[in-house]
């Protein structure tokens, strides 16, 4: 935490970063190789559509 302003800075962006990093790391070593590709397929497509709302 030693580069946050505040405590509650720190609580905010590691809650954003849980959901995130779970999204885009899935665990790899319980998939198949094409299974993860899929896997990151997919959350690249719901990161995309997220970002086109927030933006729209």
């Amino acid at each position: 935490m030693g580069r946050f302003k505040s405590p509650g800075q720190a609580q905010r962006f590691l809650s954003v970063h849980d959901q995130t990093a779970a999204l885009f790391r899935p665990k790899r070593h319980r998939l198949t190789a094409v299974s993860y590709r899929h896997a990151r397929a997919d959350a690249f497509s719901l990161w995309s559509d997220f970002a086109a709302e927030i933006t729209a």
